[in-house]
């Protein structure tokens, strides 16, 4: 029973990893096939599609920062490990969910949005600013969803539990 606080904070670092990156994946993949049918009428647009593809990839940064933060406070890194109760590995894995629910459920949906936006881009290449804002309001999801992590993992650190 004294390890399952460990446990539970260990699965939340692996969410806070593993969702927003597998997210991230999918959508970088999903836009850059997108991005490379603009690129082969257009070769110009290159610089243009390339940012529209790497949009959906920042999810997983948040989520690697997100687990690294967490890996840190639960003495993962650094200290050689420490003691956690049942109660405070919930509240770690608790604090990893929204970067991680919201990191896959967003890198995503902001690959859809972003072939959209490269769609266009390809036939309406000065929209490109206003292609940007598109996936750019999805992004702000995923940031507000970093900040509640964040801001959870820090108020973890402080419970005496």
């Amino acid at each position: 029973m004294d390890s399952l606080g460990i446990v539970f904070a260990v699965l939340g670092v692996a969410v806070a990893a593993f969702l927003p990156g597998w997210g991230s994946a999918v959508g970088v993949g999903l836009a850059g096939q997108s991005a490379s049918a603009a690129v082969s009428e257009e070769p110009t647009l290159f610089s243009k599609v390339l940012i529209l593809q790497l949009l959906p990839g920042t999810q997983g940064i948040y989520g690697l920062l997100i687990a690294f933060l967490a890996m840190s406070s639960i003495g993962l890194i650094g200290s050689g490990g420490a003691y956690i109760s049942l109660a405070k590995g919930i509240a770690y894995f608790g604090a990893c969910l929204p970067i991680g629910v919201v990191g896959l459920i967003s890198a995503i949906s902001q690959a859809r949005v972003s072939i959209s936006s490269i769609n266009l881009v390809a036939k309406r290449p000065d929209q490109f600013g206003k292609a940007m804002l598109f996936p750019a309001m999805v992004e702000t999801y995923a940031i507000l969803s970093l900040l509640v992590s964040l801001l959870a993992i820090i108020g973890v650190n402080s419970l005496q539990i």
